[in-house]
């Protein structure tokens, strides 16, 4: 079976600028309790109107010029959002209301901060075994419609920002390049510990006046057990691909971390033993855009000239659900 590669690279934020100080001026917070608990300075918020599939627009086609192709060379899409912008259909299918994409199959997944390492998981075994060639892999997040811009809410609404990150995914010339091995796993029982409950699709009206005054519609989370459960399991999830492919964290050219939590990312850093210029952290000036995130920081490592052809990469996520995995690629781009 062939190995798939990333033939193509795009993102996108929002122009309107949220800074820590912007915060500060609508709840009880400040510049440096936000910096120190997570190393965030600022983050993209959209404009009234924006929508997810917006986003994902704007990072497909530059994704697409970056390959040097188009929506014709483009088998199948698929759209990770912990935020679709509608109840349903999927974003992957609004999406296609949008481009010129013809009738390929466009899949959602929900697997928030571990999306693009599900999605690429999926796209890798599409590609493997010849059903398609070329795969549009989409992570877009709109969190700030989403956060309680008030004190009950400030540990929760620092952290997030808006974006959207895409690659292009296709056969790789050979088996030694491209994605050489990857890992998915879930923990169900630590489901209540980061999720928004509302509108719940069991209740009759799906949302009541109680679950308004509770804040059922915003993100809540328990920081201290994400914390203490992310750390190991990226650091677990790195080393299982890195045994599959015969690597050791050594070989490792970049590390593109879920931009969770700068603590947690130095944190795994420090435990598995990796310098800081192997590390990509971009949480300060994006905040975490969930699904977004690695690609984000894909496409921004390949500018700065710190990817380069041949180079060993690793991805690795931890969120919601609980979701976590990782991706080990020889990277093949110049």
């Amino acid at each position: 079976m062939r190995n798939s590669t990333i033939l193509g690279t795009g993102f996108y934020v929002p122009p309107r600028v949220v800074t820590n100080d912007d915060l500060a001026a609508m709840f009880d917070t400040s510049d440096e309790w936000i910096k120190e608990r997570s190393g965030i300075r600022e983050r993209r918020w959209v404009d009234p109107g924006t929508m997810s599939t917006d986003m994902a627009k704007i990072a497909a086609e530059r994704a697409l010029e970056d390959a040097g192709m188009t929506m014709d060379d483009i088998d199948m899409v698929i759209f990770g959002t912990l935020n679709p912008d509608i109840h349903f259909p999927g974003c992957a299918c609004l999406l296609q209301s949008k481009m010129e994409m013809g009738n390929i199959p466009a899949l959602d997944i929900r697997q928030q901060c571990s999306s693009f390492i599900y999605a690429s998981t999926i796209a890798d075994n599409f590609i493997k075994t010849g059903m398609y060639d070329n795969i549009m892999v989409i992570g877009s997040e709109i969190h700030s419609t989403g956060l309680e811009k008030a004190d009950r809410g400030r540990d929760v609404t620092v952290l997030f920002g808006d974006g959207a990150g895409v690659t292009i995914m296709g056969p790789a010339a050979s088996e030694k390049e491209g994605l050489l091995a990857t890992c998915l796993h879930a923990d169900g029982k630590g489901w209540d510990k980061l999720c928004v409950m509302a509108p719940y699709g069991y209740v009759e009206g799906r949302v009541t006046e109680e679950m308004i005054e509770r804040g059922d519609l915003f993100t809540k989370m328990d920081g201290r057990t994400v914390f203490k459960n992310a750390v190991p399991r990226f650091c677990e999830a790195m080393k299982e691909v890195l045994d599959k492919a015969g690597y050791t964290i050594d070989d490792v050219a970049l590390f593109t971390p879920h931009q969770a939590n700068d603590r947690i990312t130095w944190m795994v850093a420090k435990t598995l033993g990796l310098p800081k210029e192997k590390v990509v952290s971009n949480i300060g000036k994006y905040g975490n855009t969930t699904a977004a995130t690695i690609p984000i920081c894909i496409h921004e490592a390949r500018g700065e000239g710190r990817l380069k052809k041949g180079d060993l990469l690793i991805c690795a996520s931890f969120g919601a659900g609980f979701t976590w995995g990782a991706l080990l690629w020889k990277w093949t781009l110049d």
